[in-house]
């Protein structure tokens, strides 16, 4: 049985992890005792990062910062070499990197779709291998993919598109993985309510994106948080998954 019964000195890595969804799951690991490799893109996010970082200490637990290049497999690389050289090897790998273009097929230039296909999918594809490699027996991996991949729409296509390959990544590695106890899941949410979701959209489009989920509500990042920890813990018998957690927003 791999199931962790305690999260306490447990080594987790989020990308993504100093703002939105990602600052949320850094401190609720951090609340559970673990420790904290939070990852962020550039100077850019470092402010958001080191306010993530302060919140993990005052919880009482241990924290470090990474920067680095998602896309450039060699910060990738870094990533857990770094996270192994300061708390030992990994327990729990949280990959929460993704980038929003919304833009019609004839617009699409060749930049953009190599930048949403670095982005979406190649970085998340070496993130699950660095993972494995940095990981301790019985560890657990997920992806954040998106609800998009079940709906029938115009305009995300490098979103959803490049977000696409994770779920058969997802399955690949947790078949490959199974000898080691390894779980690989996806989660994908509906549109959540986050400074990520907005800068691509019209008012218009919010409402009807808000109107397509229960309650008539984007995705809340506090119901997401919960289910990633869940994989790590109760969950872990989930293996191999995308898990749609979006309001009814879309289903298969």
């Amino acid at each position: 049985m791999s199931k962790y019964e305690s999260l306490n000195s447990k080594v987790v890595v989020i990308a993504g992890g100093a703002k939105n969804l990602g600052a949320l799951l850094s401190k609720s690991y951090a609340k559970e005792g673990a420790k904290i490799v939070v990852h962020h893109h550039n100077d850019n996010s470092k402010q958001q990062a080191e306010a993530t970082l302060d919140e993990i200490k005052s919880l009482g637990s241990e924290g470090t910062l990474f920067s680095g290049d998602l896309t450039e497999i060699k910060n990738v690389e870094a990533l857990f070499k770094h996270a192994e050289s300061t708390f030992g090897k990994v327990d729990i790998a949280i990959n929460t990197v993704g980038k929003v273009l919304k833009k019609p097929i004839s617009e699409i230039t060749e930049d953009e779709f190599d930048t949403m296909s670095a982005i979406n999918a190649k970085s998340a594809y070496f993130f699950i291998q660095y993972a494995e490699k940095h990981m301790n027996d019985n560890g657990k991996i997920i992806t954040l993919a998106t609800s998009l991949l079940a709906a029938y729409t115009g305009y995300y296509s490098t979103y959803a598109g490049e977000k696409a390959p994770i779920e058969h990544y997802t399955r690949a590695a947790s078949k490959e993985f199974m000898d080691r106890g390894i779980s690989v899941n996806a989660v994908a949410p509906g549109p959540m309510d986050t400074p990520f979701f907005y800068p691509q959209e019209s008012d218009e489009a919010v409402e009807f994106h808000k109107s397509q989920a229960l309650h008539n509500q984007l995705t809340d990042i506090n119901d997401i948080a919960p289910i990633i920890k869940f994989l790590t813990t109760d969950g872990w018998w989930i293996n191999g998954q995308t898990l749609f957690a979006n309001g009814g927003y879309t289903t298969r």
